[in-house]
This record gives C-alpha cells, structure tokens and sequence, in this order.
C-alpha cells in the first residue's frame, strides 16, 4: 500500500511542486543575503538621476582616513536620508553611517551644533562640517572643507572693464561665482589702480577680459604675484576695433605673458566646423573637443567647450616658465588678422589656418621648492560669462583651471549637471485623447481579441 502510495501519479507532483517551492524559497533566501551584504543599484536613467557625480566619487575614493557621516533626525524619518547617504557608503569602505535622534540623543546633537532635523555631519579624523543641506552639493561640500582646511579664495581683478562676478547679466560672472561656492572657493573683486598689490589671502588671482589697458604698476603687481610662487588664470579677447566697445591691445600685460612664454595673437579665430553648426553655433564660436594631456583637461575627453571671439597663442619654454598646451581649434577654423571690420575675407591669404592654439598653462620656477608659480591663459573671456558658462563643458573648464592653480588637482572632474526636465506637457485636448484611450480603447481592444479568440475556440 505505501509503496503503491509513493508511485501514484499525484504523489510525484506533490513532490515536484514541493521541490519547486524549497528551490524559490532558497533562491529568495539567497538573493537578500547577497542583497544586504552587497548594497549596490543600476542608474539607467539618461542622466544619471540617482547616481553621484565623478567629483564625488573621486574625493570619497580617494579618503586616507576613516569617515563618518552622521545623519541627525527623528527616527521614524531616519529613510529620508538613507539612499544618498548609502550611495556615499558604498563608495569607500571608509565611509561609515551613524543615525541619532537629537530628541533621545541630546548631548550629541548639541556637541555637533545641530539644531535642526534632517543635518549630516561630516566628520574626516579630527575635523567636522556640517552639510549646508542633505543633497550631494552640500555633503560633497562638506567632505572639501573637512580635507582642505583653511579658506580659499579666487580674486577677480577689477577696474578695467572686466566681467564682475556680481553681475547677473548675460556678460557678468554671477553663475561662475555660484559654482565656484559649491567648490567651497570664496570670491572677491580686486582693484589693483587702488592698491598696487594682489592681497595675501588670494588663492587664485583671475583677470577675466580687461577692455582697458593695465597701467603699469598693476602689470608688475601681477608678475610679482606669480613669480613669488601665486597662481593666476588670464582670459584675455582678441583687441577687436569694430562696435561701440572696442577692446584695448594691452600691450603691457602681453608683454608680461610673453616673457612666460605665451605670445597672444592679435587675431580673431573663426571655426567652420560643421558640428559647431549643428549645435547652432556660429562661426565666431571655436568649438573644442580635443585635449592634450593636462589635468585640468584630462576628464574633458568627450566633452565639447565653445570659445566665443577667441584669439589665437604661441607658447614657448623660456629660461623659467615651462609652458603646455591644453588645446587647439580645429581642422576648419582660420584666424584674421582684420579686426576693423565686421566683414570677414575667408579667403585673405593672410589668414592663418587651423588648427590654431587657444589655451595654455604653464609654470615658473620661483627658486624654492614646492612654490611654483602657475599661470593658465585662454584667448577668449566670455565663455565664462553667465550666457555660455553653461553650454556643455565650459563650467568644468573654468572650474578644473581654478582646481589646478590652486593645487587641488583632487577636485578636478566632471561636475553633476542639473537633472533634465523630462515632463510632457499636453494640451486639454491631447490630455483628453490619452484618457479615452488608456481607460476605455486599450481595455476594449482586449476585451474584442479575447472574444475573436473564445470564438475560433469554442
């Protein structure tokens, strides 16, 4: 009886089903072991939405100590800063995560100065930074200040009609200054006709397209400042005639970057690039997309930079200033000399053809070890002004160029771009028509097929 019960026929599918569920169940098992072990996601979104950006990455891999982020908040809401800071913690096995509620925890809250819910402290060995708020601009922020330290500040000389980082208008520098905060840099302006001198606390010292001449003293404050061992990044335009606004040659700060080793052209570069006109880029715009080697354009690969009314450089090595390009216009750009006239002869034979050097840096040797002077040149200005700064990777440029003269070569990366607005917008009408058809057409069109179906069948 027994051995006729094991044989039967619904016997053996008991079994098989009961197989089938132990296999599922130790599948499942399984699978949320490795789950909570190995804590890691898949970001298919176009943009990268739920992913932190290379810069990110880059500094928290990089970590040489043990870090701990605590995150301050009821406990019941402890999930609402869980995702970004497990993103944090999956990047390092140094990072580490500690939740405390300031209502059971007090004493904590009050030694970290959080008096508010929802705050991240960041804390790298001995050093503690409070997020400005719980997004990756603002922990990433923290993690810079805790690494670096002391205050960093890039001063934008001021005076000879130079873009203003105060300005909000398409030529000021308004939005460049915003990023630089999220780099944990503070900026200044700088009158050097008032004072002869760039001030001590200048990390970085940025002359961003005078249109008047630098008389002579603030020329020679400059050459001090860079060949005691300063860092300074010169965005100096082609010295156009035409219009209402000319631009000054400013003979005397050529001078200066000449005997570094950079000769600015007095020319205007125009590209004809086809891509450049596929992205609605006119020939006055110098598209870049090739880099030479240099850390300030090293995580520029793939990444497209519009020059607008650029000049052209020559570089040479001098007796204490080493000089590298960054990068050249290309293949179909020229460069004229004409600089009177709106009206462009192509065909002047007297134009130079490309590709033709925009950008360069260079050091000088200051006779003391690890006091190097930097200096980096780009022959256009407006790239960074509130109107371009934002076309594909001109922010990185400008922020990478700060990175490397201020010897943070750790921050130098791609930054996270703002996340696209991806909505669709529909009229009434339209809105009406996608109704009727996901409520009543979709489910009617299944209801029909089965009917046809049954009918064949019956």
């Amino acid at each position: 009886m027994a051995t006729r019960w094991l044989k039967a026929r619904q016997t053996k599918y008991v079994a098989y089903t009961l197989v089938y569920v132990l296999v599922v169940i130790a599948g499942i098992v399984v699978l949320n072991v490795l789950a909570n072990r190995y804590n890691k996601s898949l970001d298919t979104t176009a943009n990268k939405r739920y992913s932190l950006s290379p810069q990110t990455a880059k500094i928290v891999r990089e970590l040489r100590q043990d870090t701990t982020i605590t995150y301050f908040n009821q406990s019941t809401r402890f999930r609402e800063g869980k995702d970004l800071l497990d993103e944090y913690a999956n990047l390092s096995p140094r990072v580490h995560i500690e939740y405390v509620d300031p209502d059971k925890n007090p004493q904590l809250a009050r030694e970290d100065g959080v008096r508010d819910f929802g705050t991240a402290v960041v804390q790298i060995g001995d050093r503690k930074e409070t997020a400005k708020d719980m997004t990756e601009e603002g922990i990433t922020g923290a993690f810079i200040r805790d690494i670096k330290g002391n205050t960093r500040t890039v001063c934008f000389v001021a005076g000879s009609g130079e873009h203003q980082i105060d300005d909000t208008d398409r030529d000021g520098l308004s939005q460049w200054k915003d990023l630089l905060a999220k780099d944990e840099y503070q900026a200044k302006a700088v009158d050097l006709l008032q004072k002869a001198d760039v001030p001590g606390d200048c990390t970085t010292l940025v002359v961003a397209g005078p249109t008047h001449d630098y008389l002579q003293p603030e020329v020679d404050a400059i050459g001090k400042y860079v060949e005691d061992g300063g860092r300074a990044l010169f965005l100096i335009d082609p010295p156009l005639q035409m219009g209402a606004s000319p631009i000054a040659t400013n003979d005397a700060l050529a001078s200066l970057l000449e005997s570094w080793g950079v000769t600015l052209d007095k020319d205007l570069v125009l590209d004809f690039n086809p891509i450049g006109q596929l992205a609605g880029l006119g020939p006055q715009v110098a598209l870049v997309t090739q880099y030479t080697s240099q850390p300030i354009v090293n995580e520029l690969k793939g990444t497209a930079v519009g020059l607008p009314l650029a000049r052209s450089l020559e570089i040479k090595d001098t007796g204490k200033a080493s000089v590298q390009k960054l990068f050249d216009s290309s293949d179909s750009s020229l460069a004229t000399s004409d600089l009177n006239s709106a009206a462009i002869n192509i065909r002047d034979p007297k134009n130079k053809r490309g590709p033709l050097t925009l950008a360069a840096s260079g050091s000088y040797d200051t006779g003391r070890p690890n006091a190097q002077g930097r200096f980096v040149v780009v022959g256009s200005s407006s790239w960074v002004a509130n109107r371009f700064i934002g076309f594909n990777g001109n922010s990185d440029l400008a922020l990478n160029a700060v990175n490397w003269l201020s010897s943070d070569e750790d921050l130098i990366s791609i930054r996270p771009k703002p996340q696209d607005d991806r909505r669709i917008t529909m009229t009434q009408a339209q809105l009406h028509r996608v109704q009727l058809t996901s409520q009543f057409a979709l489910p009617l069109v299944v209801i029909l097929a089965g009917v046809v179906i049954w009918w064949k069948r019956r």
